[in-house]
This record gives C-alpha cells, structure tokens and sequence, in this order.
C-alpha cells in the first residue's frame, strides 16, 4: 500500500512520534493505522517521542579520555536533577561519551545514526529511545565534541559532579607530568572564569567593531557621558573593550591559583614552560555546562494543586 504524507500526519499526531519513525511504521504495517500505532508502542518510539515536548535542562557532562591525545566531552539532557543523580542514567551519559571518542560523526544527527558500540544491532538513537521507556523521562543527548591533539596532548576536568565537562589541548614538544598538571589547573580556570578564546588573536576585527558600536550608543544615551570630548570617549570605549577581552580571553585571565592574586594564565603558562625547558600553550578548549541556554519550565506546585481542586 502507497504510504501518503497524510497518513504519516496522521500517526504523528496520534503517537507524538517522529517522522521518520512513522513512515517506517505504516511501511512496516502496510498501512493500518491501528498496527502502525502498535508498532511504535512496541519499539517504545511513541512513549519516547510524547515525551519530547518537555524540557529537558537538567543532565550531565562527562568526559571521556581515550589516550593522551584523543577526548570527548557530552552533554545529556533530563528533565529533573532527581534522574540526572541516577545510577541507570549516569552509566548511560559515560557509554554515550565512550561512543563519542571513537566516533567520527561530524554532526549530531550522523552521530545518532552510528551504530550503538554496546550493541551494534542498534543506532545511538535506539539506545536513547530505549532509555527513556526505562528511565521514564524525556532524554536528549544535546551535543557533543571530541578533540583530538595534534601536538602535545589533551586533559580533562570535570566540575560540580558533572555540572561543567572541560577538555584543554595542549601544545607541546614535551608530554610530562609537569605539562598535564599545569593543563589541568588551565582546565580548571576554564571551568571556574568560562572564557570564550584562547587569545585575541581568535576575535574577529568585526567582533571588536561590533562591540565598540554598542559602548558608543551606550555612553551617548547618557546625558553625562554624551557631552564629553570625542577623544576621551574614544578612549572610554578603547578601555572598556580591554577590560572586555581581559574577561573574555583564557590568557589574559587572571590565573585563579595566582598567589599574588595578580599573575595572568599567560605569565603562569611562561612559568611552567620554563620548568618543563619548552615552550607549552593552549591550542584550544571546549567547555560544556549543563542547560546552558535551555529555558527552563518555571514549577509553580501551589497554582498547579490549586487548578487541580477546581
């Protein structure tokens, strides 16, 4: 039987499933409703997908590392603290790490198509689906990185039980002791201050250009500030967006372990070359912190008993 797009409307509606997952169903079904309905039950895709419609924020980062120069950090996603602190659900998040770092899926939507390295009759995908008919909750594996080093090697950090996953790759002639303490203090730093670059030299011309228009349209809003010289509002802008990058930018940082509470990450990082005898550097980092941009659901139990009374 021809399988219509009206027809796979028809089952998603009913079931809250996916797409994809409802044309295959209906095919699987040669086209009875009732069958297809029962299929997607079966294979646990229609409780997972009625799930999807809420938000999941809460979850872990993990990081996995393979070898001194290969790692991978992932985020997934609960929609409470309470299964994020579940055995089941922290087994899971470590096995979706370990498939990350040994994946070579460029995207998610590739990465959730690999076969399952737990069980290669399933897709990473699968694995999800199932996870959410036995946990009982809308899972989402949100995205991940993996690094691998080209010169040096990489270390990890993971902050507030799984709240903030670092990974930090080094550049290095020399892979010692010394060279991964030091990249772990970085990963550290990464996690605590949240820079956005390694260096300047990462920010774009039009980025600092952009920034310098905002603070301009900010001091002429202010009666004050608006009536001073052109070149001291120049400089005004000149130091704000200093203080920006100083904020934004790993090595201008403050290192946090600064005994003096003064020393910048770059002027550690000088220090720690010396003794390692060459020169060691940040080539990057990737920084995962749970829900970071999700809008969480706002729980307000009082309004929801008192509708539930009337």
């Amino acid at each position: 039987m021809a399988i219509t797009a009206a027809m796979v409307k028809e089952l998603r509606e009913t079931t809250g499933a996916g797409m994809m997952d409802c044309k295959k169903a209906l095919n699987e079904t040669n086209g009875n409703m009732e069958e297809a309905v029962e299929y997607l039950r079966k294979n646990g895709q229609a409780k997972a997908e009625k799930k999807a419609s809420r938000i999941a924020a809460e979850g872990l980062c993990t990081v996995v590392v393979k070898d001194e120069k290969t790692a991978a950090v992932v985020e997934v996603n609960s929609e409470t603290d309470f299964v994020a602190k579940n055995e089941t659900f922290q087994e899971f998040v470590k096995a979706v790490a370990n498939q990350a770092v040994v994946s070579d899926a460029s995207d998610l939507d590739s990465f959730m198509e690999e076969a399952w390295i737990e069980d290669n009759a399933k897709t990473v995908k699968d694995a999800l689906v199932e996870k959410v008919a036995v946990i009982g909750e809308n899972l989402k594996i949100r995205r991940f990185e993996k690094v691998v080093a080209e010169h040096g090697c990489v270390v990890s950090y993971v902050h507030g039980g799984g709240r903030i996953g670092v990974i930090v790759e080094a550049d290095s002639d020399v892979v010692n002791d010394t060279v991964k303490e030091a990249m772990t203090n970085i990963a550290m730093q990464v996690a605590a201050l949240n820079p956005k670059y390694v260096s300047r030299a990462e920010i774009s011309d039009e980025y600092i250009a952009h920034e310098k228009e905002i603070l301009r349209a900010q001091i002429m809003n202010d009666p004050k500030e608006s009536q001073k010289p052109e070149k001291v509002i120049d400089g005004m802008i000149e130091g704000r967006v200093s203080k920006e990058l100083k904020e934004i930018c790993l090595v201008d940082q403050v290192y946090v372990k600064a005994e003096d509470g003064k020393q910048s990450v770059a002027k550690y990082l000088e220090e720690v070359s010396k003794n390692a005898g060459t020169k060691v550097a940040v080539k990057r980092f990737v920084r995962f912190e749970t829900g970071e941009g999700i809008e969480k659901k706002q729980e307000d139990f009082a309004a929801e008993v008192a509708a539930q009374m009337k």
